[in-house]
């Protein structure tokens, strides 16, 4: 298994999605790694946002290299110390939206770094929601805009409080120094963006091109489902391909071919939904692989790539029962 640092719950759609029988999931596994996720619990008061103290970035200065930071001198502040060391112009970072940022993590007291995406090439995607992520990034990043370069100092209070990260070596009264590179932002109306590509297939279903944050229309013709694995683009982005082990932030919306009627999105739920294709149902993974980011993506997906004769409980979604999707890729992990 690739080793991440994301540590999120898995989200209600998500459950539909997953892959029968597939244990290799590794949302909600850190392997063995921390990451900035949020503490059993998350309750404390909102902090004091102060300028400072902060160490020094000694290496690795611009935007998007791994830093090297120096021990902190003296004592830490009791509250969170926020600085942009570099401010970037792009969307400003609201609470509750998800970021993917590159980061490094360090103890304050002696500099060791605990975790960092930069080695392992993939930037981390999460939602700034209370219960998700620590309290220090949720409220340190709100506000910021995509581009910048934050670097924060995390007391206990708004970290991992006084239970530490035992894996990662963290105390409970260790602060944490953090530099983030915040890359992009999304929230429940984000879509895709690119160029609209025709629909001439009448035997297909045809898809909606808005990109105002709702949910487009699937209409499903009154046709037999196609065999084989249907997957093509209603809007073509220009970001790069989805490799067959990425992950993938999307926004999406599946109706059942017979009859259309809807059995999951994310636009009903207000809130985007990150996985690996290795955890997911066979069309989804290879409906996926080598579409480009920023795209709007219909899947019609046969029983035999979807759920066969084994669809979730408690789902509108019946035995043998065609599938149709549309994707929007927001972003690769």
């Amino acid at each position: 298994m690739r080793r991440r640092s994301l540590l999120i719950a898995v989200p209600a759609g998500l459950a539909t999605l997953a892959a029968c029988g597939d244990d290799k999931s590794d949302s909600g596994n850190t392997g063995d790694s921390a990451s900035p996720s949020a503490p059993e619990t998350s309750a404390a008061p909102p902090p004091k946002i102060v300028d400072g103290p902060l160490p020094a970035i000694t290496a690795g200065t611009k935007f998007g290299e791994k830093p090297t930071v120096a021990k902190g001198s003296g004592d830490p502040s009791k509250d969170l110390a926020v600085k942009t060391v570099i401010a970037g112009g792009g969307k400003t970072i609201a609470e509750n939206d998800f970021v993917v940022a590159n980061y490094l993590g360090q103890v304050w007291s002696t500099a060791k770094v605990f975790d960092n995406s930069y080695d392992r090439g993939t930037p981390l995607a999460i939602q700034l929601a209370q219960g998700t992520i620590i309290d220090g990034w949720r409220y340190g990043l709100t506000g910021k805009k995509t581009g910048s370069r934050v670097q924060m100092a995390v007391p206990p209070t708004w970290g991992y409080g006084e239970q530490g990260n035992e894996q990662a070596g963290i105390k409970g009264t260790d602060t944490l120094v953090f530099v983030v590179d915040v890359e992009d932002t999304f929230n429940a109306k984000s879509s895709a963006k690119g160029s609209e590509v025709a629909q001439d297939n009448k035997d297909l279903p045809k898809v909606g091109t808005n990109t105002d944050g709702k949910a487009p229309s699937i209409e499903v013709p009154d046709t037999d489902p196609p065999a084989k694995l249907v997957s093509s683009y209603v809007i073509e982005g220009d970001g790069e391909e989805v490799g067959a082990d990425n992950s993938v932030l999307v926004q999406y919306k599946g109706v059942l071919w017979d009859g259309g009627e809807e059995f999951d999105s994310t636009y009903a739920r207000g809130q985007l939904t990150s996985f690996s294709l290795q955890q997911v149902v066979k069309g989804w993974a290879q409906g996926l692989t080598g579409k480009k980011v920023g795209s709007r993506v219909l899947i019609v997906i046969p029983p035999e790539l979807g759920y066969g004769d084994n669809p979730p409980q408690g789902s509108p979604i019946k035995k043998d029962s065609t599938l149709v999707f549309s994707v929007d890729i927001l972003a690769k992990l």
